[in-house]
């Protein structure tokens, strides 16, 4: 398995850890054409949405640009198109997955517990505008939007009330 697969399968691994975590259903879609990887749900919220869901884009990198502040993400256009806009029935959120370069450092193993490194960041570009690149964009992602199971947890509160995150 080449790297770029290794890193397909441990994002996913990543998020649908903290989706049950969080109590959250997964599930992945059949075809990938619309820049979605996977799909979270709540179930049994009591107000707004019964059962809200968020789509989600996973990307995993090596590359930990930017500074203290912000994380610099090279996004593919086309992503970056099928991301953004408010005309979908779920906010779509973009998770960026950092890991060390060598794989065998993604999980660190110890007697009691296991230990993911480094860490997964997510973004939202529902008010993003069009742009003009024809291949790729830079996004300063906040450092502060880590993706954490409260992190998440906040996202499908924005799907339930149909907040913009």
């Amino acid at each position: 398995m080449d790297d770029n697969q290794k890193k397909e399968l441990f994002s996913k691994a990543f998020v649908k850890a903290l989706a049950a975590q969080s109590g959250f259903r997964s599930a992945e879609p059949d075809v990938d054409d619309d820049s979605i990887d996977v799909i979270l749900r709540g179930r049994g919220y009591r107000t707004g949405i019964r059962n809200p869901q968020i789509d989600v884009q996973l990307k995993c990198t090596a590359s930990n640009d930017g500074d203290d502040e912000f994380f610099k993400f090279r996004l593919p256009l086309k992503n970056y198109n099928d991301l953004r806009g408010d005309d979908v029935l779920c906010p779509r959120f973009l998770f960026v997955l950092v890991v060390p370069e060598n794989c065998e450092e993604w999980l660190i193993h110890q007697p009691t517990s296991s230990i993911i490194k480094h860490c997964c960041y997510w973004y939202s570009l529902q008010n993003m505008p069009a742009v003009t690149n024809n291949s790729k964009i830079t996004l300063n992602i906040p450092r502060s939007q880590r993706l954490t199971s409260d992190s998440m947890l906040r996202l499908m509160d924005i799907a339930n009330s149909s907040e913009v995150a």
